[in-house]
């Protein structure tokens, strides 16, 4: 686990003509936090910061490479403009979120369940001063209203809890299509094998033209629930979607023959998406720019 922790960050794009620096701050934080745990604050991109703690993984990794989700995140932050709407499906502790709002100045739902996590979402939110940005809500996504047990210990890893997993808490449950006051552009799901679910409450927004793309996480965790990711896949092909890598550097899009391991950038209407992103203006991360 270590060593591949330790080989991601030195073979991140960020990281490329600096390697030593990225496993530098790894370093520092495993031992300051070993000391003396304590919290920063933590200046992310040019307009953002990030609340960063002892435990968060993570939100961490963004100070080891600048941006821990290198092409999903540089695909927000060229894709996204101010008069857009993003929804953040598994927020956790709002990464997305300020870079869709706080850097690109787009209006975005953030929705994260579990309280504790909820609470440092909303920590970032005030830090970043958008709460006129982004609607935060603290409830689960479905395909129907009800209410579901989340396991509450496990950062990032956090999902509708098993039978066996009996440290949880109860939240409520509502769809994407309830929460669609304003039509998303972009969504990104991270719900840890319960995507099906959530597209299955998202029809009408799934149908609407207005969403061009989709940054959903398809590593096999739906298995647990019963749940295929290359049923999610077809579904999405239906829709016209289609599987495609990002180059940040480069600003275009290649499409794939599959779904990734991790996570999926779908796209609808190619051309449109092509012509956001090579318009976007440079963000700086740390001394870089994308």
């Amino acid at each position: 686990m270590l060593l591949n922790t330790l080989k991601y960050i030195y073979q991140h794009p960020l990281n490329a003509d600096r390697p030593w620096a990225g496993l530098w701050k790894f370093f520092w934080w495993q031992i300051r936090n070993s000391i003396k745990p304590q919290h920063i604050i933590h200046d992310f991109t040019e307009h953002s910061k990030l609340h960063l703690w002892r435990g968060l993984r993570g939100a961490t990794g963004n100070l080891y490479c600048g941006l821990m989700e290198y092409q999903e995140m540089s695909f927000v932050l060229h894709f996204l403009r101010s008069t857009d709407t993003f929804f953040d499906i598994g927020a956790n502790v709002g990464v997305y979120t300020i870079l869709a709002s706080a850097e690109v100045g787009a209006q975005t739902i953030s929705v994260e369940p579990i309280p504790a996590t909820f609470d440092i979402l909303r920590k970032n939110i005030l830090l970043n001063k958008i709460e006129h940005k982004v609607r935060a809500l603290q409830i689960g996504i479905g395909s129907v209203l009800t209410h579901l047990n989340f396991t509450t210990s496990l950062d990032t890893e956090n999902h509708i809890a098993l039978a066996h997993e009996h440290k949880s808490i109860e939240v409520e449950v509502k769809t994407i299509d309830e929460i669609a006051k304003q039509m998303p552009c972009l969504i990104k799901i991270d719900v840890e094998g319960f995507e099906t679910e959530v597209l299955l409450g998202a029809t009408h927004t799934l149908a609407n033209p207005v969403l061009k793309a989709i940054i959903i996480e398809l590593n096999g965790s739906g298995k647990k629930y019963g749940y295929q990711d290359q049923w999610i896949h077809e579904q999405l092909l239906t829709l016209g979607f289609k599987p495609y890598s990002y180059d940040p550097i480069l600003r275009n899009v290649k499409e794939l023959p599959h779904f990734g391991k991790h996570n999926t950038l779908y796209i609808r209407d190619k051309e449109y998406v092509l012509n956001r992103v090579a318009q976007a203006r440079k963000i700086k991360i740390g001394n870089k720019e994308i």
